[in-house]
């Protein structure tokens, strides 16, 4: 059964700034969706099993965000 996860996003702005985000939590193994609200900085992920939250923030991280 697939398990969803919701994080807060900071620092997005625009359509780009949700690529970024999207591409790299994508990359986490496991992943299956990620849905970003720009206007909340919501980021939902469905994953196949629970995820580390450390994999996530590493991932924003990444795409150059930080989770709140």
């Amino acid at each position: 059964m697939s398990q969803t996860a919701t994080y807060t996003v900071t620092g997005m702005t625009c359509g780009h700034c949700v690529s970024s985000v999207t591409e790299e939590v994508q990359e986490i193994p496991g992943v299956e969706s990620v849905e970003v609200d720009l206007p909340t900085g919501a980021v939902t992920v469905t994953s196949a099993e629970p995820l580390d939250d450390a994999a996530v923030k590493a991932a924003v991280e990444e795409a150059g965000y930080q989770l709140a």
